[in-house]
């Protein structure tokens, strides 16, 4: 039986606030450095591996989140969660994101339906409507066959997809997984969906439509544009149109789409890469056999972070270093720096699943609560940072802790040799060079050059971007933050402040305003 209480009631908490903080620059130079590097290591899936040498963490800090983690009960709790408890408390539904891809306990039913079996299912469903896309039985009117593939989704029905399509593109390419090409449609602003569909050709266009209620206002406002563009171009969208829902939305039987896909309320659209939200996009762009290997490597994390030795525990330990960074050192943002152009939108993926899950100032039960949660995070790909923010990072007044991703390889593997390295050596040298010059800094007795160092950072590495480390690096992430929002005694599930926005804007095109929002609304024209 698990129990749920405030981070401050919690007795390890309080005994880690009184160890002795670790002096970084100390810690990271010279030979102790260098041993750090690699003792501080834990093996990841997929051939990935989380370094956290560079953090502001000892053996007896590392002792001192493990109690912290076994008095939070954060595997017991992450084992409620996937044999289906209601660990939803706002929306009083269970979380169940882990289940298409791989199933970690007990049977979950709901509705007399196993989940397992329904996402499968769907899975299979997806596959085979790729597969008769990519042989040419499904065309479009004229028996032609399909180049180019539109999700119409927001928040998690488009970062999400839209991260791990950019981050698998180059790898198609080079590997001979490459089908069809994915262009995404996301933003209200007129602007976005008419540039899209002037880049395409769309009578050879698929498009998905991806909204779970069948509600969603700005999704049926750019299906609208689709739709607009179809009929001009004297095409049917029943015959270019799929529908990724829920089975009860009104989407779900309707004539307008060619075939419908379905998802639940059980898995919250941050959540939804891996299941139809990402899996007809991903699918239809790279093939099925490509998905499932991302599916492979998201399970393969989420079996290790089952793990109750917290050394053994990629995810977990990480979440527990950033609630001590968070809580105990106060540091209030997180940097996620890819070293690789394929994750140029991961961070951003990772912007709404951190901060939509744990922006949160009340805990499970809705009281308020008295410590600091989720940090702001951002972030920008490989060397682009360096020459932007990372002025900030290195001398700025607060100490932001860091995120660096990084591959031995490129995916294109197309390289050239430039005064003695390649680039890909250029960039993996700006990666190890940036977490040493953060973490030890320079002296210099000009102010303006001086570096303190102190900034601590951690370091994802892998061989290569691939479908499998995607996944392992997609649900490294989701499990930190569901064991984060655990030790906050927050509900990572639910995202009520996503809502406000949208209910005054729907008063606004009904003109039942009054006060200041009136007087936006004549300021905007509307």
């Amino acid at each position: 039986m698990v129990s749920w209480n405030n981070l401050d009631t919690i007795k390890s908490y309080n005994d880690l606030e009184g160890i002795k903080h670790v002096n970084l620059v100390e810690a990271m130079s010279g030979e102790n450095g260098a041993k750090r590097v690699k003792e501080y290591s834990v093996p990841m899936a997929a051939g990935l591996s989380y370094n956290y040498a560079a953090k502001e963490v000892d053996d007896e800090i590392i002792n001192a989140l493990d109690a912290l983690a076994k008095e939070t009960q954060l595997i017991e709790k992450f084992e409620a969660l996937y044999n289906g408890e209601v660990i939803n408390t706002g929306e009083k539904r269970m979380v169940l994101h882990q289940l298409t891809r791989g199933q970690l306990g007990n049977k979950v039913e709901a509705d007399g339906v196993d989940k397992r079996e329904f996402y499968v299912k769907e899975q299979k469903r997806i596959a085979d409507f790729a597969n008769k896309v990519h042989s040419g039985e499904i065309t479009n009117a004229k028996g032609e066959k399909f180049t180019t593939v539109v999700q119409i989704g927001i928040g998690g029905s488009d970062l999400g997809p839209r991260a791990m399509y950019l981050a698998l593109e180059n790898w198609a390419h080079r590997t001979g997984n490459f089908k069809m090409e994915a262009k995404f449609i996301s933003n209200v602003d007129p602007d976005d969906a008419s540039a899209v569909l002037n880049s395409i050709d769309v009578a050879h266009s698929i498009f998905i439509l991806v909204s779970k209620s069948g509600t969603t206002l700005e999704t049926l406002t750019n299906e609208s544009f689709v739709t607009d563009a179809l009929k001009k171009a004297g095409l049917d969208q029943s015959k270019h149109m799929i529908a990724v829902t829920s089975e009860t939305s009104p989407l779900a039987k309707s004539e307008n789409y060619l075939e419908a896909f379905f998802m639940d309320d059980f898995i919250g659209g941050r959540y939804s890469s891996t299941s139809g939200v990402g899996g007809a996009v991903l699918s239809l762009a790279f093939g099925p056999d490509v998905f499932a290997q991302f599916l492979d490597g998201a399970a393969e994390e989420d079996k290790l972070s089952a793990n109750a030795d917290l050394k053994k525990n990629p995810a977990m330990l990480d979440a527990l270093i950033g609630v001590y960074e968070r809580n105990v050192l106060g540091y209030s943002s997180t940097a996620v720096l890819p070293y690789s152009q394929g994750l140029s939108r991961f961070p951003a993926h990772l912007q709404q699943l951190d901060m939509e899950s744990n922006g949160k100032s009340v805990n499970r039960f809705g009281e308020p609560i008295n410590y600091v949660t989720g940090p702001i995070i951002f972030g920008e790909p490989g060397t682009n940072g360096q020459h932007s923010f990372y002025q900030l990072l290195h001398q700025g007044t607060d100490i932001i802790p860091l995120q660096f991703i990084g591959f031995k390889n490129s995916q294109l593997q197309n390289d050239v040799d430039i005064q003695g390295s390649s680039s890909q050596q250029k960039l993996c040298a700006n990666v190890a060079a940036q977490i040493v010059a953060f973490a030890c800094g320079k002296k210099d007795e000009n102010l303006n050059k001086n570096f303190k160092g102190g900034r601590p950072s951690s370091i994802i590495i892998g061989d290569e971007l691939n479908p499998k480390s995607l996944g392992a690096l997609l649900a490294h992430f989701e499990n930190k933050v569901m064991f984060q929002g655990f030790v906050w005694n927050i509900n990572s599930f639910d995202q009520e402040g996503v809502q406000l926005g949208k209910v005054l804007a729907k008063r606004v095109l009904a003109h039942e305003t009054e006060g200041a929002l009136t007087e936006y609304a004549k300021l905007l024209n509307i």
